[in-house]
């Protein structure tokens, strides 16, 4: 959790120092740091940012995000790292819950369970940190010459509450539930087998849709300094991970 608030604060202060406004700093750091794409839809409607800076900030995440997939299995490698260890370093630095699991594959299914596991506690901190910037919005809208959010007849933000589903995901709810019924024995041996058949079939339908919330004209539209604060804050967690895996010896 204290690398995550740390990753969120270094990311959004790399971003203001390259001169993003501060509603597209805060996307594009709470997509590195959390879960991408989630994080963004979930932040966005908090601080009230409009739909270019979150379109900006779902497309280099997610670009981004495949070459990680891409490259990851072969630094790790390299580096001759072990299963624990590696997936650990995919489930710190990969920003969505599939592309984990798909940067996590290549070395074992000991790396996509740890992988897997450590990344969905990062997402677990999309619910505090929303929390946290709803509390802090009204400051948000001071400190800033962007315009405030939508307000109703009575004066409240129509956008400043965040909702249920956003401080909680659900999949991280059904998480937790499946891992419930198989440490109580309570799934059959048997559909084990075509339980896992149907995740791996919908792990590529999620990987796919993933593809389908990318546009190459809106991230070439974006600019330099989107470009290269999410690449810095992308090396940066990158290597935070990578030395604290080493550091505990995983």
């Amino acid at each position: 959790m204290v690398i995550v608030a740390g990753a969120i604060l270094l990311s959004f202060a790399i971003g203001r120092l390259l001169g993003l406004r501060q509603r597209l700093a805060i996307l594009v750091a709470c997509g590195n740091s959390i879960c991408g794409n989630s994080a963004i839809a979930a932040v966005a409607p908090v601080i009230g940012a409009d739909a270019d800076d979150v379109a900006a900030s779902i497309a280099f995440t997610a670009v981004l995000g495949v070459i990680v997939v891409l490259l990851l299995p072969i630094l790790g490698t390299v580096l001759n790292m072990s299963q624990i260890g590696y997936g650990a370093l995919a489930g710190l630095t990969v920003y969505a819950v599939p592309q984990v699991i798909a940067a996590a594959a290549p070395m074992g299914a000991i790396s996509v369970q740890v992988g897997t596991l450590v990344k969905l506690t990062r997402v677990l901190m999309l619910g505090p940190v929303c929390l946290v910037l709803s509390l802090l919005s009204g400051r948000l809208h001071a400190d800033t010459d962007e315009p405030a959010p939508d307000v109703n007849a009575g004066g409240r933000s129509r956008r400043g509450r965040p909702r249920l589903h956003q401080l909680v995901p659900w999949f991280i709810i059904g998480f937790l539930a499946m891992v419930a019924l198989r440490s109580a024995n309570l799934i059959p041996t048997a559909a084990l087998l075509p339980i896992a058949t149907a995740a791996t079939a919908l792990t590529v339908i999620a990987m796919a849709a993933l593809g389908l919330g990318v546009d190459v004209r809106t991230v070439s539209k974006a600019g330099r300094a989107v470009t290269m604060t999410v690449i810095l804050s992308l090396l940066a967690l990158g290597s935070v991970s990578f030395l604290l895996v080493r550091l505990l010896g995983l």
